[in-house]
């Protein structure tokens, strides 16, 4: 049967919103979100808000304090290193295994989300490229069978997308970035699973390094 997407909910498109706005520092950490605020900015019901923040608070993009309600959490360095180490250990496990069950198919898709990738940050679209790279790492790890691997990122993917959003903040970044992903690209092509895992190695401690010293 085909699939048939479904609009997005009202909440939903809300909790993108909030979400978005966290990750693009719209909001800053530590900065207090006030429902009332968050109710008329985005027209949506107190209910709402509330559901949103329980769900962000899952994903540790919010914290709440005593007395004080709710506010956008900041990220230690130590949070930074163990992210990173994560995704160093899952990453390229997972682009290993891509590299030898990667059919044209995959490859051609590949390529195209990472010249989307590129396109959007060119034209300073980061909330795109953000959710397009999920995109392209989402489809690695399917490709590789790494989908236990995956749902483990799928939780952390919320501030994996904020630490994105800041090392894209540097100089750079946004050719470099694209740069590394096609260079992973050719050498999952190439079959040649110890060049695909060197450069995402790398590709990660560069990001790592980048956003350690921007904490």
């Amino acid at each position: 049967m085909l699939k048939v997407d479904r609009p997005k909910t009202l909440k939903a498109n809300a909790l993108e919103s909030l979400r978005d706005a966290i990750t693009s520092d719209v909001f800053k950490p530590g900065e207090r979100l006030v429902e009332r605020s968050l109710c008329e900015s985005m027209g949506v019901s107190r209910t709402v808000v509330r559901e949103c923040i329980r769900h962000l608070e899952s994903e540790r993009l919010i914290v709440g304090v005593p007395n004080a309600g709710f506010v956008v959490a900041t990220i230690s360095s130590d949070e930074i290193k163990e992210i990173y180490e994560i995704r160093i250990m899952l990453e390229c496990s997972a682009v290993r295994s891509c590299a030898l069950n990667a059919n044209k198919a995959v490859i051609a898709e590949l390529r195209l989300l990472c010249n989307e990738i590129a396109s959007c940050l060119q034209k300073e679209d980061v909330m795109q490229a953000l959710k397009l790279t999920t995109e392209f790492y989402k489809l690695i790890f399917t490709t590789g069978g790494k989908h236990v691997a995956w749902d483990l990122v799928e939780r952390l993917n919320a501030r994996i997308s904020r630490l994105r959003a800041l090392t894209l903040s540097s100089v750079g970044r946004k050719t470099k970035g694209p740069e590394n992903l096609r260079n992973i690209i050719d050498a999952i092509e190439q079959q040649d699973t110890v060049r695909a895992e060197a450069i995402c190695m790398k590709h990660l401690r560069e990001a790592a390094d980048i956003a350690s010293k921007l904490i």
